[in-house]
């Protein structure tokens, strides 16, 4: 019952996105965290669509780009895969399906490249669910796990519940602005990716923590003081915000939770 309350209150928290001043860099991420949290997972990495579209090799334009990773581990092998152009998330996002590999021969099997940077990684079985509404896909959502298992049953329809929610909040915007605007928002909110990585690494230099570390400072710093994190992070690049006197309670590790 403690669970099922925790992922209500997940499901709460990303609905009360739907806002008119919404982050959604802020918002992936706190899927990321969530599914870190709730689900019996080992890492967890979103793509995002710069623009929305039907798929990723057909239909309207835009590309897939690294939106939110639960480590810096994770969002260079979701890196890896989009240069690699095969892997489970670009599988999910251009089927609208949810997919699944058990062990390390199965994603062997699927992924024959990709495979080799999954286990270098540390990780023997994977899923991956699609961002969509209907027949619209913006973006997948990839979890990793260090053991032969894949989530399922419940696991896997709460990761699907959470992307759904994520998609709407995303796509309600379509509601009230047009889709350019939309499109447009989307696309600044992956351009403000590149600052808060600029931000990462000056908190990290400045301060002697891990990149992981730093963002975990930079996020909180917004949140204590109702800011945007993009705000912040630029802040932090331009200089008019020292990394000493950003807010910096004990940030969590950069290893992935034991089970």
């Amino acid at each position: 019952m403690a669970r099922e309350a925790d992922v209500i209150g997940a499901l709460v928290g990303l609905a009360d996105s739907l806002v008119a001043d919404y982050d959604p860099l802020e918002l992936l991420q706190q899927l990321v965290d969530d599914c870190m949290r709730l689900l019996d997972v080992s890492a967890v990495g979103l793509l995002l669509a710069g623009h929305s579209h039907y798929s990723r090799r057909g239909g309207q334009g835009g590309r897939l780009q690294v939106a939110a990773a639960s480590s810096e581990q994770m969002r260079t092998l979701e890196v890896i895969q989009l240069h690699g152009d095969q892997g489970p998330c670009l599988e999910a996002f251009d089927s609208g399906e949810r997919v699944v590999a058990g062990d390390p021969a199965e994603i062997e099997r699927c992924w024959a490249d990709f495979a080799a940077d999954v286990s270098a990684a540390g990780f023997r079985s994977v899923a991956a669910v699609p961002l969509r509404l209907r027949e619209q896909r913006i973006g997948a959502l990839g979890l990793f796990s260090d053991r032969d298992h894949v989530p399922e049953g419940d696991d896997i329809a709460v990761a699907q519940a959470f992307a759904d929610i994520a998609t709407i909040t995303i796509l309600h915007q379509q509601a009230v602005h047009d889709s350019a605007q939309v499109s447009a928002q989307l696309q600044r909110a992956l351009d403000s990716r590149v600052l808060i990585e600029q931000a990462k690494g000056v908190i990290a230099t400045q301060l002697g923590v891990s990149i992981t570390d730093a963002f975990s400072i930079l996020r909180d710093h917004a949140r204590t003081r109702g800011a945007k994190l993009t705000q912040v992070a630029g802040a932090v690049v331009a200089g008019e915000l020292t990394a000493q006197h950003l807010h910096t309670r004990p940030a969590r590790s950069d290893s992935r939770r034991s089970r």
